[in-house]
């Protein structure tokens, strides 16, 4: 498996991706603020390969200084190997290197699920983002 950043060529297999990892309600929720990141900064996309073929991406965000882990999907048959905390070790180094403040996961009902996940990562409760309506990603 091979994580790096988003590039250009990704654009249909990440929207792909999303579309079959993420519930139909979800997808449609992120697909704008998808498309904003790619506007304002790529490079804080990042996408999982294994076999040439993108298999988890993350989606992040930096807003006051804070970088923020906005949505992460995985395709379904690649869950479970280690590619989402692939994605979350490169988001952290990218962030790292960008010197934000604190690291926040936005806690929107389409991320309850994942919330396990970003505990045992390391990320608790004082780290979630619950007021993530006004990220600019968002559009707000």
């Amino acid at each position: 498996m091979h994580v790096r950043s988003f590039q250009l060529s990704d654009c249909t297999p990440v929207t792909e991706l999303l579309q079959i990892a993420l519930s139909e309600d979800c997808y449609e929720n992120t697909m704008e603020p998808f498309s904003r990141q790619l506007a304002w900064d790529s490079d804080l996309i990042m996408v999982a390969e294994e076999n040439g073929e993108i298999v988890g991406a993350l989606i992040g965000t930096i807003e006051r200084n804070h970088g923020c882990y906005y949505r992460i999907a995985i395709h379904p048959d690649y869950r479970r190997k280690g590619i989402g905390k692939a994605l979350i070790s490169a988001m952290e180094q990218r962030f790292q290197s960008r010197k934000v403040s604190r690291i926040m996961v936005a806690g929107d009902e389409h991320n309850a699920a994942a919330m396990p996940f970003y505990e045992a990562m390391g990320y608790g409760a004082s780290q979630i983002l619950r007021s993530f309506q006004k990220l600019s990603i968002l559009g707000q």
